[in-house]
């Protein structure tokens, strides 16, 4: 892989290179890819979907919107400091008009919609899709599909989610959102689809990250930007775009070190494991003066969280430049965070969120209800859908079909298509709206 090739500001639909020194300063490509996602109705929705605790009755615990947006700051300084480096080594890019603002832009944009496909209810949500078609209702649907399309569907992913509501054509809008294929590569930390599943132990083949629906468009994207096919076979699979890399590390960041600072607010965990596990990432760092000086508890754990921060971001920083050409070969086989000498720390970390947080009573609760609410929704519009194109639809289809957007009507003989429709309906509900519709399903409120 080479970098001219993967910072391609090709869109849908070009049909002429995109020069970098042509560009608009005051509007580079790559900050219009910003501005669409943050105008997408896609993206409004994540105000209102779990990132820690669903449906928290307190102001200040981190929604998939607030975290999204602190993702994207952490890429944005890690893509400008490592664009900075690049360019001294690769000095052709310079001569392209390429800057290190670049770098950032794109690991920003691909950052703030990382989590834009995730369903309602956290990574249950998803869980919760993959269950209804592995042994709920869903399961009659198994003969009609294809091995790979079933998968798709018992292993509903939210990174293929993404990348189906990024480029996905509608009536009148082709290639979605319409995007950067370099800030589409960075958001692709799994280049590959959902089987075969975990050939290998590489970061890449951890998940997948299109559906069969998006096949041609993810070929389209990996194809302009030279990314490396790690496949054998007829299979699909392709070494990341090396950007994906401080992507990843931005959420890494992110979520060790806020979710834990929520738990910590929120009085899952007592302040005084704040100190004892963050000290260890900040003890070069930390004016311990100031820290007791700070007279609020949450004042506190924020001076650390920004020092914790701080270090791990110079840490990605320093183990992505020193191994770009293994990243570049594909040969870089863990996440960024993984090489780390911090690692054991944040897996420290990372073990008390799951204990004190993950698992708690509240998020327990609410993810079992989750899991219903997403199951029953599914069930009636696939099943009212499917009736529609097969002419047997009843009083009760055609009255589910009046709430169903009319982008999601599609009219098709795959019932793959159909039922992708839905999921996509799905997943795009915020986990207030998925509460509201399923009340009316079940005839709770009129």
């Amino acid at each position: 892989m080479n970098w001219e090739q993967l910072l391609s500001l090709k869109r849908y639909g070009d049909t002429e290179k995109r020069i970098r020194s042509q560009q608009d300063e005051t509007r580079l490509g790559f900050e219009v890819d910003f501005d669409r996602i943050i105008f997408s109705e896609a993206f409004r929705s994540l105000q209102d979907k779990t990132q820690v605790i669903p449906l928290s009755e307190t102001d200040f615990v981190h929604t998939r919107l607030t975290h999204s947006l602190e993702v994207s700051v952490v890429g944005r300084t890690l893509g400008r400091r490592v664009g900075k480096e690049l360019l001294k080594k690769h000095a052709n890019l310079k001569e392209l008009g390429y800057t290190f603002n670049d770098f950032g832009a794109i690991v920003a944009a691909a950052a703030v919609m990382h989590d834009i496909g995730n369903p309602p209810f956290g990574h249950s949500g998803e869980k919760a899709i993959g269950e209804y078609f592995k042994t709920g209702n869903g399961l009659r649907y198994k003969e009609q599909l294809t091995e790979k399309e079933y998968q798709d569907l018992i292993d509903f992913e939210g990174n293929a989610n993404g990348f189906k509501i990024l480029t996905e054509s509608r009536e009148g809008i082709n290639g979605g959102l319409r995007l950067s294929y370099a800030t589409l590569g960075a958001f692709m930390k799994y280049p590959k689809e959902s089987l075969p599943k975990k050939p290998t132990t590489h970061i890449a083949d951890k998940k997948y990250g299109f559906f069969q629906s998006e096949r041609e468009a993810f070929l389209d994207v990996v194809e302009d930007l030279g990314l490396t096919s790690k496949s054998q076979s007829q299979d699909i699979g392709y070494y990341r775009h090396p950007l994906a890399y401080l992507v990843e590390a931005a959420d890494d960041i992110c979520y060790t070190i806020i979710d834990f600072e929520d738990g910590i607010n929120l009085g899952l965990i007592d302040e005084e494991f704040a100190l004892e596990y963050l000290i260890k990432l900040v003890k070069d760092s930390i004016d311990i003066a100031k820290y007791h000086s700070l007279k609020f508890k949450k004042d506190r754990v924020s001076y650390l969280r920004a020092l914790a921060i701080n270090t791990l971001i110079n840490e990605a920083v320093e183990i992505f430049l020193e191994n770009e050409e293994k990243i570049l070969k594909g040969e870089f086989e863990k996440s960024l965070l993984d090489k780390c000498k911090y690692e054991a720390q944040i897996n420290d970390i990372i073990k008390i969120s799951i204990s004190k947080i993950y698992r708690s009573k509240e998020v327990v609760e609410k993810e079992v209800a989750g899991y219903k609410i997403i199951a029953d929704i599914l069930d009636v519009f696939v099943t009212a859908l499917n009736n529609h194109q097969t002419g047997e639809k009843t009083n009760y289809d055609k009255l589910l079909l009046n709430l169903l957007p009319e982008e999601f009507k599609i009219e098709s003989d795959s019932i793959y298509e159909r039922i992708m429709a839905i999921c996509t309906y799905v997943s795009r509900m915020s986990d207030s709206y998925a509460i509201r519709i399923h009340k009316k399903i079940q005839g709770n409120i009129i």
